[in-house]
């Protein structure tokens, strides 16, 4: 492995808190400098994780010349200006979903990656969690045949969290489904139509003017005969939290339990009715990552070494996140050691979002196709 190393600075220290002992082990990352606009929460998770350099202003840690990679975990109105601006200060970029919540902020983005050679990666958790790497697997194997159909949903109470959220559309939100069901089929978005079902509270509406409590889409690839169908929920509907997949090929499919923690179900085709479906435990893909984050997949230090703190709740609403953390991680610093393209990348990344935005977009409409922009195909 190439001993480059490679300096981060990690922007919002909530859910951002999580990636700083995996940057501290990676042999290729150096865990350089966070950024939080409260000092106190600042200094206390520098302190923790014996992080000197720290700044309360984004603006100011973007000029720094000494940092190579910015890792943005702050609110979700700030992703696109924020990406933005580091790339325009050549710096490269690991952002949390979504990429932004507007197509312009999406161009501009993959159209400075363009010019400048920098690389951006949407950290999309989903696809490099145990059960999305399962199913690809199987696919890329050829043990589930020809892919005909894929389904993703993301249900979450969202009420009490801060305060961009309440009342945010749920497309606006939809990478953990789109990511998924985009790799699986291996090309991008080319339209979309959303339904809008049900309605929130009236103070919800105001906000955003979204009225709907579930907004379901059926989304066309580009070159594929294979279709999605996305389902989102962030408020008053009563369901557990879950992120789930559902991939069907003509020898066999994966579909994801209804209760969080169960095992997924196999079904195989050709076999008497009975022995169809079988219980499978997800195996972990530890072994793909450097030996030293490993450890990261299943547990670790999440909540900062020494803090005494639980993990933020994204991580533990999510359950853990299907171990993606090492993966993006590693993804994103090894695509700049050697070079390459990470995934997503920043077209990828920006048709998966786009077609949030676009779905939504439908729904007001009740129902219209609506095509993706065609600079992010």
């Amino acid at each position: 492995m190439p001993s480059k190393k490679i300096n981060v600075a990690i922007v919002g220290l909530g859910f951002g808190a999580e990636f700083i002992p995996i940057y501290q082990r990676h042999p290729n990352a150096h865990m350089y400098a966070i950024c939080q606009r409260t000092p106190e929460k600042l200094n206390a998770v520098g302190d923790a994780f014996g992080i000197e350099k720290r700044y309360t202003k984004f603006e100011e840690l973007i000029k720094d010349p000494a940092v190579d990679l910015v890792h943005i975990n702050s609110p979700i109105p700030d992703h696109g200006w924020q990406s933005i601006a580091a790339l325009k200060a050549g710096k490269h970029v690991s952002c949390t979903v979504p990429m932004a919540t507007n197509l312009a902020e999406c161009k501009q983005i993959v159209d400075l990656v363009k010019k400048t050679g920098l690389k951006y990666m949407m950290a999309e958790t989903v696809v490099y969690a145990r059960e999305y790497l399962y199913m690809k697997e199987l696919l890329d194997s050829g043990k589930l045949g020809k892919l005909q159909f894929v389904q993703a949903s993301h249900q979450q109470d969202m009420d009490g969290w801060p305060n961009y959220w309440p009342g945010l559309p749920p497309m606006w939100y939809a990478t953990h489904c789109v990511g998924p069901v985009s790799g699986l089929i291996g090309a991008p978005a080319e339209y979309v139509s959303c339904f809008g079902s049900g309605t929130i509270r009236k103070e919800l509406i105001k906000n955003y003017g979204s009225p709907f409590a579930v907004e379901t889409a059926h989304v066309k690839y580009a070159g594929s005969d294979v279709s999605a169908r996305i389902i989102r929920s962030l408020f008053d509907t009563a369901r557990q939290y879950r992120e789930s997949i559902d991939v069907y090929g003509s020898k066999a499919s994966v579909e994801w339990p209804l209760i969080e923690h169960e095992p997924l179900v196999l079904h195989t085709a050709k076999l008497p009715e009975p022995k169809i479906p079988k219980l499978v435990k997800t195996p972990d893909f530890a072994k793909r990552l450097p030996k030293p984050i490993q450890v990261f997949t299943t547990g670790g230090v999440y909540g900062g070494k020494g803090t005494g703190k639980k993990s933020h709740r994204s991580f533990v609403q999510g359950a853990g996140h299907g171990g993606s953390h090492p993966h993006l991680v590693h993804k994103i610093i090894d695509a700049l050691v050697h070079d390459r393209d990470p995934f997503p990348n920043a077209k990828q990344s920006a048709n998966w979002t786009g077609v949030g935005l676009c779905a939504h977009d439908s729904a007001l409409a009740g129902g219209k196709i609506v095509k993706l922009p065609t600079w992010s195909l």
